[in-house]
């Protein structure tokens, strides 16, 4: 992915790739303090379940961007996203990488996935996708990409540099990822809260609405 402008890593989107794809959501359209809060790669037992924990204690919505296949395995925590009025997003059946799968391939995925999420938000796994998949996806669907990706699956950054990477950032209009995986769990439920706090202390305002 060289196409991410990084402060180590990559952090935000680049503005030329932005403009490139223009078709996909980086970011939304706003002039309010409002910001947009989304987990991939859920549902999880142990990794949704801890995040579900805390923000409920900050009041906050989110939109979770979830596996086909993870959604039957545990549909009771699909029910529970929904009926704490959080939203949901399709994020394929299987988590499939879109540069190294045929569109017929990834678009069968997509819609397998559909089956059980039922939902009009689409995420790529990894960003990736190809513009022929975004051709057929974009009928049916908002494809969400990201304005500030905090890097919270890498082992390369300290928890300081990941906060960092979502509070110097983020503006109105921020859609911010974040992964409920075993990978980037211990980062996220550690740091999740002062980051929270210090969103809410400059009056940012979570929204879960597309």
């Amino acid at each position: 992915m060289n196409f991410f402008r990084c402060s180590r890593l990559f952090v935000t989107p680049s503005s030329f790739f932005k403009y490139f794809l223009k078709d996909l959501i980086w970011e939304m359209p706003t002039n309010e303090k409002k910001i947009w809060l989304t987990f991939d790669d859920g549902p999880d037992p142990i990794y949704t379940t801890q995040i579900l924990k805390i923000l409920d204690e900050y009041s906050i919505k989110a939109t979770f961007f979830l596996e086909g296949e993870k959604v039957i395995k545990y549909p009771k925590l699909m029910e529970l996203l929904k009926r704490k009025h959080h939203s949901i997003g399709n994020h394929t059946y299987s988590h499939l990488n879109g540069w190294k799968t045929s569109t017929d391939a990834y678009l069968k995925d997509v819609y397998k996935a559909q089956k059980v999420i039922k939902s009009s938000l689409f995420r790529p796994p990894f960003g990736r996708i190809k513009i022929s998949q975004i051709k057929n996806l974009i009928k049916d669907f908002k494809i969400i990409m990201w304005s500030i990706m905090p890097l919270d699956f890498s082992n390369k950054i300290s928890d300081s540099e990941f906060r960092g990477n979502i509070i110097k950032n983020v503006k109105k209009g921020s859609i911010i990822v974040l992964h409920c995986n075993s990978k980037s769990h211990y980062k996220v439920c550690k740091n999740l809260p002062v980051v929270l706090e210090e969103l809410l202390k400059k009056e940012y305002e979570f929204c879960s609405t597309w």
